[in-house]
């Protein structure tokens, strides 16, 4: 269970610093028998620091809970 919180924690600091991600998917333009065209079409993907936050804050409720060994 230790390792679980660590790992949410760990997350909750990586969603916290990188607050925005961007990808791309490729989308057809021009279909025309042997002549394909394609654009690559960006998506943006954001959260607010906030919610990096909220999970370091669960991950450390379950590390602090979790029994001792």
């Amino acid at each position: 269970m230790r390792k679980a919180g660590i790992v949410i924690l760990i997350l909750g600091l990586v969603l916290t610093i990188f607050t925005a991600i961007t990808f791309f998917t490729r989308e057809k333009v021009v279909d025309i028998g042997s002549l394909k065209i394609t654009a690559n079409k960006p998506h943006h993907l954001s959260w607010s620091p906030l919610i990096g936050i909220a999970v370091m804050g669960v991950g450390g409720v379950v590390v602090l809970m979790s029994p001792k060994k």
